[in-house]
């Protein structure tokens, strides 16, 4: 059982038909003990299906309200059907796999911080045969997979194992910290890794803010008012931002610098 006094918040990014629910109700069965208490948020978008019966726990809906992008403002913000989430020990929230991940995630962050949960995982359940037939959709889960922990690879049946080996060698080659797993007939081999409260994301965006200098440079720390200064230094003011997600990035219009495939246009 969760002794933390906020609940551990589990992010499950995904298209919509990956099996999600079907993973989740396996993790949720498996890997909780039976003291602790899950809450399932899903989609008020997304139709139910029979694999809700078996998440356990309770399950509320989330509603997505758009509000205009822009640099100094998110495309949307999120609501719950839920009151609070303080009476749990484990909330699953589950994205609308129709809708733009990013936009989502960094919806969800504000109401991570605002519903007093703490960030457990970020998990992505990888459908292989959507992504193998389209193979623009790899732009889509790789801006998933540069937010998560762990990858599951389920909806394998039909895809070559190459293509399968291929895949998470992309981002081996390129020292990605997440984890990859394989779904069988939605279930994962082994739940408690899946909910092991352990950051292996390449994104720093749930992590504590991480600053530079305007201008370029880093902050260097330890050194008080009374060292000496550096030859030529200036009595100025320095300028100090966070440094923003490239995923979240904007352009002075606010588009988002690195554009991803609208996955609805591929689900029919």
């Amino acid at each position: 059982m969760n002794d933390a006094l906020k609940p551990l918040v589990y992010l499950i990014l995904g298209a919509a038909g990956s099996g999600r629910r079907e993973v989740l109700a396996d993790v949720i069965a498996e890997g909780l003990d039976a003291e602790d208490r899950p809450l399932a948020l899903l989609s008020g978008s997304e139709a139910a299906c029979d694999a809700d019966a078996k998440l356990g726990g309770k399950i509320a809906r989330w509603q997505w309200h758009d509000r205009g992008g822009g640099p100094e403002g998110m495309d949307g913000r999120i609501e719950t059907d839920e009151s609070g989430i303080g009476g749990f020990t484990h909330v699953f929230f589950v994205t609308d796999g129709r809708r733009n991940p990013v936009d989502q995630i960094e919806a969800f962050k504000a109401w991570m911080e605002s519903s007093g949960g703490e960030l457990a995982r970020v998990v992505c359940v990888v459908n292989c045969k959507l992504a193998a037939e389209h193979r623009e959709l790899l732009a889509w889960y790789e801006a998933c997979i540069h937010f998560s922990d762990i990858a599951l690879l389920a909806r394998r049946d039909g895809v070559p194992n190459k293509w399968v080996s291929d895949f998470q060698a992309r981002f081996k080659d390129r020292f990605y910290p997440c984890l990859f797993e394989f779904v069988r007939e939605g279930r994962v081999k082994n739940p408690p890794l899946v909910l092991e409260p352990e950051a292996r994301r390449m994104s720093h965006y749930f992590d504590e803010p991480d600053y530079e200098l305007a201008g370029g440079g880093d902050i260097e720390e330890g050194i008080d008012d009374e060292d000496e200064p550096c030859k030529g230094q200036r009595d100025e003011e320095i300028e100090v931002v966070e440094e923003v997600d490239e995923y979240l990035a904007r352009r002075a219009g606010g588009r988002r610098v690195k554009d991803i495939p609208d996955i609805a246009k591929f689900l029919g």
